[in-house]
């Protein structure tokens, strides 16, 4: 096979043919993402499939459950570590089914970012929180002054 120059690719028979560097006008398809096969073999049934992302979801329900009961911030908590640990699951796995929703990359800073920012808006919720950050409340009574 001889590849004509840069932009030309083989088609389905092998043999070389020129292709446009311009995105097409309609998408016909999407990729996969990154990882974003089935988590464990095709003949195991569809939980064991697909069970990264319904241990996060689980745990986000747990977290929702608790957070229903009154204890808000062990709740939110519960979620914040369900992202992190999603994120946790999209580095190390190499196929986590569908958890994996854009690329790799993109996906760990999603869930870690949303993760670290609910865990500690947990820790810092009123009244009696658990968690203080004096330039936070500095800022607080430079913004809202009365």
């Amino acid at each position: 096979m001889e590849v004509c120059d840069p932009v030309s690719a083989p088609d389905a028979d092998g043999t070389p043919r020129r292709v446009t560097r311009r995105f097409p006008l309609f998408t016909r398809d999407t990729a996969r993402p990154e990882g974003g096969g089935r988590a464990a073999p095709g003949d195991a049934p569809a939980p064991a499939r697909q069970w990264p992302v319904l241990a996060v979801l689980g745990t986000v329900g747990l977290g929702l459950l608790v957070t229903a009961f009154d204890a808000f911030r062990v709740g939110l908590l519960l979620v914040g570590v369900a992202l992190l640990g999603g994120a946790v699951l999209r580095w190390l796995l190499p196929r986590v089914g569908m958890l994996a929703v854009r690329s790799r990359f993109t996906d760990i800073v999603t869930y870690g970012v949303l993760g670290v920012v609910i865990v500690l808006l947990a820790l810092m919720v009123q009244p009696k929180p658990w968690l203080e950050i004096p330039f936070l409340d500095d800022a607080l009574h430079f913004t809202v002054r009365g």
